[in-house]
């Protein structure tokens, strides 16, 4: 289906084709027509399914009729963070080439003088943060009672912000003759309640749900030591395939040494945070989008609704705190149509984390290299087939005054077969103790248990420290947001590091 049934005008069609886009998105099938009748709309779909464009477009035909007036914007556009509002600005300059609208911007960051001259003259659009918004209307610099159409962004994101009663004033600001269309990935009691409130009659359309990843999206979960995730993360940024990237850290500190590793490696990384001047943060998005940085390192700030085009892969390099965020971050590749690469790094402590996000997404994320259990159990098959049975092997082997003594070799230490099996059949084996492991254990308590009691010796060694990672494998800590990535138990130094090739999952 092409954009051509929805109903929009010639001119808006030629700029949708200039940029590259032939048909619909589901989201934007459903809503298109129904704003352009003027019903309000609430629209529940996950990220990166187009939802900005499925408001823009419609909006632009309509406000093609009208002129605006000084200090009374004609449509209200309202954006949980800075990087939305400038994308929506984005699609409003990108569609609405053939028209002559006006548009203002109101984002934290930005002096009040440029914004001032803007809404004096008059805008069709005005696109605002909040707290920006009501910043300029307590200033008496902004009149909201000429609003026709209202959009609410991210309301999810809102929520999650804090923001809703920022929301449920400027509503009540704005007069009640208006269309007002609402837009999320979720429909939690105070949001449905918001739309209750100040929405008439609206249409729902819901095209996916939230705790649903998407399907284009192939992920993966790297399992790695505190101290093997940058070398790990460098050499999966250095493979062919890997042509434009983001990077998601949990902690602000952790996005400078990481962007300064990167650069010493010959990559060419930018970072996006909270902390960052506006005009920093817009310099590295130009930046990005221009090729001129190929990797993002960014905290959550970008996770959601940035619609950055041709990002190929994501990078977790830490595990989200909140499961709904890992949804919105791989969200950033796999877009409109596209196929895209999720990669997780995850240590012994993040089981938890990983838990509660499989639990959302409703599936087991896939393990880097793992090997399905069959083949586990026929490799170890073929390789003792024809064989003797190794206690056999060891009984015929053994001395003859031995045999009768003690336990067998067999009765001490399990063979490969048997380790292989308990290892596979252990739910969330990547947070046990490794087979090798458990079995070295064994076999240094083993002698301590038949020694007699008469021959006991006073002990002369130094009591041994307990295993941190027994108690960590049974009952993890979960992490929060003044954890040390960079502290290591001593099970996280035995593990094996990532030193490999390039997985084929990685560039196939």
């Amino acid at each position: 289906m092409s954009f051509l049934p929805l109903g929009l005008s010639d001119e808006l069609l030629s700029a949708v084709v200039d940029s590259g886009y032939t048909e619909p998105t589901d989201i934007q099938r459903g809503a298109i027509p129904l704003i352009l009748m003027g019903k309000d709309v609430v629209g529940v779909a996950q990220t990166g399914t187009g939802k900005t464009a499925s408001f823009v477009l419609p909006m632009i035909d309509i406000l093609a009729q009208g002129r605006s007036r000084a200090r009374m914007p004609r449509s209200l556009i309202i954006a949980p963070t800075r990087e939305l509002a400038m994308q929506v600005a984005e699609n409003f300059e990108k569609y609405g080439k053939n028209h002559r609208l006006t548009m203002a911007l109101l984002i934290g960051g930005v002096g009040f003088a440029e914004q001032n001259k803007l809404l004096e003259k008059g805008v069709d659009v005005l696109i605002a943060t909040p707290g920006r918004l009501l910043d300029q209307f307590e200033r008496g610099n902004i009149l909201l009672s000429g609003v026709d159409i209202l959009v609410i962004d991210e309301a999810d994101r809102m929520l999650d912000m804090g923001f809703i009663p920022d929301v449920e004033k400027i509503c009540s600001l704005l007069g009640r003759n208006r269309q007002t269309l609402l837009f999320s990935a979720t429909m939690a009691p105070p949001i449905k309640k918001l739309a209750d409130k100040f929405m008439d009659s609206p249409r729902q359309i819901e095209v996916a749900r939230q705790s649903s990843a998407n399907a284009n999206i192939e992920q993966a979960l790297v399992e790695v030591s505190p101290r093997s995730k940058r070398s790990t993360l460098t050499k999966m940024l250095s493979a062919p395939d890997v042509k434009s990237a983001i990077v998601f850290c949990n902690r602000k500190k952790d996005i400078k040494d990481l962007v300064a590793d990167l650069k010493s490696a010959g990559l060419r990384p930018g970072q996006i945070h909270g902390d960052m001047e506006q005009r920093d943060r817009m310099a590295t998005m130009e930046a990005f989008k221009s090729d001129e940085v190929n990797i993002l390192v960014a905290s959550d700030v970008a996770a959601r609704g940035l619609d950055i085009k041709g990002v190929s892969h994501v990078f977790n390099y830490d595990v989200p705190f909140n499961a709904e965020d890992y949804v919105h971050r791989i969200g950033r590749t796999g877009r409109a149509g596209a196929t895209g690469k999720a990669f997780t790094f995850a240590t012994k402590s993040d089981h938890e984390l990983v838990q509660d996000i499989e639990k959302l997404i409703k599936t087991r994320i896939p393990r880097l290299g793992d090997t399905p259990v069959e083949d586990v159990r026929k490799t170890e098959a073929d390789k003792t087939e024809g064989q003797e049975p190794a206690g056999e092997k060891d009984a015929a082997r053994a001395p003859r005054g031995r045999r009768t003594r003690g336990k067998s070799a067999v009765d001490k230490k399990p063979d490969a077969a048997s380790k292989a099996e308990a290892v596979s059949d252990t739910p969330n084996s990547h947070n046990e103790p490794a087979a090798e492991d458990r079995s070295g254990a064994d076999a240094e308590s083993a002698p301590r248990r038949r020694r007699p009691a008469a021959a006991k010796a006073p002990q002369q060694e130094k009591p041994r420290a307990r295993d941190s990672s027994s108690s960590a494998s049974e009952s993890p800590p979960r992490r929060t947001h003044e954890d040390d990535a960079e502290e290591a138990t001593l099970a996280d130094d035995a593990s094996p590091d990532w030193n490999g090739p390039v997985p084929g999952f990685l560039s196939r």
